[in-house]
């Protein structure tokens, strides 16, 4: 899955730190989910669309190899 997390915090002027403080995980889960190294629950993906005033899908992209069994 792509995201453009880095973009919108980028627009906001917020740290990996910040955010994830914001939505109450650690920095490092905020880099993994830039990276794109770790499913996140649906109900982190809302917090972060609301922090950033946006729909989920405006941040997150589900990729070809995403509909593919894993």
């Amino acid at each position: 899955m792509k995201n453009n997390i880095k973009v919108e915090r980028a627009k906001k002027d917020l740290t990996q730190a910040e955010l994830a403080e914001r939505v109450q995980v650690s920095r490092q889960t905020i880099n993994a989910i830039e990276l794109g190294k770790y499913n996140l629950s649906t109900i982190l993906a809302l917090k972060i669309a609301a922090i950033f005033e946006t729909e989920v899908n405006c941040i997150f992209e589900l990729e070809k190899n995403d509909w593919e069994s894993k």
